[in-house]
């Protein structure tokens, strides 16, 4: 991997014609400014201090608001990779800190570890990022601290990680636990960036380049260029959606003219799968935000037909009964952490209470809004129990039939139908080929 854009020079300090030394500046805020790191420094003090989302951080950011596009993208992928190998940056760094230094330090220092171990950063240009970082920050009493650890994690290099059991320092315990059996492949799986799945429209053309997976998404390496410049974007002939996140609008498995609903349907790859289906689609979105890109990414696939409907699913009831229904409701989103790695520090066990509650309200719902002998299916893209399994057993007690998946519609995919028959991915199920998000599915009917 490449080091992060907008590093200083490497090799010599400009007008000195002395190696760069990685001490810190004396003039301190009159160093030259550093839009990724300063971006990055925020989200990761965002999502740990005040257990605030990577994007969500990213918006509170005061230098990403004037910051270029690239340096942007940059600063996700630096913070990324920070919360990705916490656990390990915090492994290495113990020996060398005799008291716990302050949280904000901790950032800093953590952020040049990731540049160091995990982003091939050049050991000279990390330290000297760091270090003016600190100074930037206003934590100059601290500046030699950070130098002085990080030239000894440099020198250390790559040999610091060696008997390090990664995949369970980089995974909180109650995670680790939750997932039981499932545990290590999923968290080998974690450390990884993902790669780029599109779903293509019947009759579309892919973009070239792409692996054919079983499903049939069509999967490009992580690191991309940018979806917008991929051919066929702006046409609508495919969309961007892991391939285990197709599945479950899949096994719903809706015929042409049906009335059907999308609850909680944004960003709407699920609804453009069972419009394209042919179904007569009600797509519900209560949250303003996400309901506008919602109808931007069906107007781009040219999906007017459509119905999208502004409102909280838990209490919209159709005119007149369904004939099938796709949930997927809103949860821990465990499923995405390879993704979405600021889940693992700001989720906790009693989140998913919470999340328990509303899912069970808009079964209750679903179940109400369906025709005799309508079909529902429940999903989740989370890894945990409670959300999935145990939630299939609440919807029976509620008085909806089980309708498993049968062996034959998922063939292409075995290992994820469950003795029940229900449908459980995970990160680390087709691991040689990338991987896939963490799904739970299961498909009921009326009686």
């Amino acid at each position: 991997m490449k080091s992060p854009p907008s590093s200083p020079p490497m090799g010599r300090r400009p007008g000195t014609g002395r190696p760069a030394t990685g001490r810190p500046d004396r003039q301190g805020s009159k160093a030259a400014p550093d839009p990724t790191r300063d971006i990055a420094f925020d989200i990761v003090e965002g999502v740990i201090a005040h257990r605030r989302m990577l994007d969500t951080s990213l918006e509170h950011s005061a230098a990403a608001r004037t910051a270029e596009p690239r340096d942007r993208a940059a600063a996700h992928r630096l913070a990324a990779t920070v919360l990705r190998h916490m656990g390990t940056a915090n492994e290495v760094l113990a020996p060398f800190l005799k008291r716990e230094p302050p949280e904000p330090v901790r950032v800093v220092l953590l952020i040049g570890v990731a540049q160091l171990l995990f982003l091939d950063t050049p050991p000279h240009a990390a330290v000297a990022t760091s270090v003016a970082l600190a100074r930037r920050r206003g934590l100059v009493p601290f500046a030699g601290l950070v130098n002085a650890v990080l030239r000894r994690v440099a020198a250390g290099g790559t040999q610091a990680l060696e008997g390090l059991d990664q995949p369970r320092l980089d995974v909180p315990a109650w995670l680790w636990q939750s997932w039981g059996a499932l545990a290590r492949p999923i968290a080998m799986a974690l450390g990884h960036e993902p790669p780029l799945d599109l779903t293509i429209r019947p009759g579309a053309e892919s973009p070239p380049g792409g692996e054919l997976m079983p499903g049939g998404s069509v999967r490009f390496a992580a690191g991309t260029a940018k979806v917008a410049e991929l051919p066929g974007f702006a046409e609508g002939a495919w969309w961007v959606q892991d391939m285990a996140a197709t599945l479950p609008a899949r096994l719903l498995d809706v015929k042409a003219g049906e009335r059907v609903a999308d609850l909680c349907a944004a960003p709407g790859g699920k609804t453009a799968q069972l419009a394209c289906a042919g179904a007569d689609v009600f797509a519900i979105e209560r949250e303003g935000r996400r309901i506008e890109r919602l109808r931007a990414n069906l107007s781009r696939l040219g999906l007017d037909g459509v119905h999208v409907i502004h409102a909280d699913a838990a209490g919209w009831r159709p005119e007149t009964p369904l004939d099938a229904i796709l949930l997927d409701a809103p949860c821990s989103a465990t499923g995405t952490i390879r993704r979405h790695p600021d889940a693992m520090w700001i989720k906790r066990p009693r989140d998913i209470a919470t999340m328990v509650e509303g899912q069970d309200r808009l079964l209750a719902a679903a179940r109400d809004m369906l025709r005799p002998g309508g079909r529902l299916v429940y999903a989740v893209c989370s890894l945990q129990p409670e959300e999935g399994e145990q939630r299939a057993r609440a919807a029976e007690a509620m008085g909806l039939i089980a309708d498993p998946f049968t062996p034959e519609e998922l063939a292409f995919l075995p290992q994820a139908r469950t003795p029940e028959g229900w449908l459980r991915t995970h990160p680390g199920m087709l691991a040689a080929q990338g991987g896939m998000d963490g799904f739970f599915a299961a498909r009921f009917r009326r009686a």
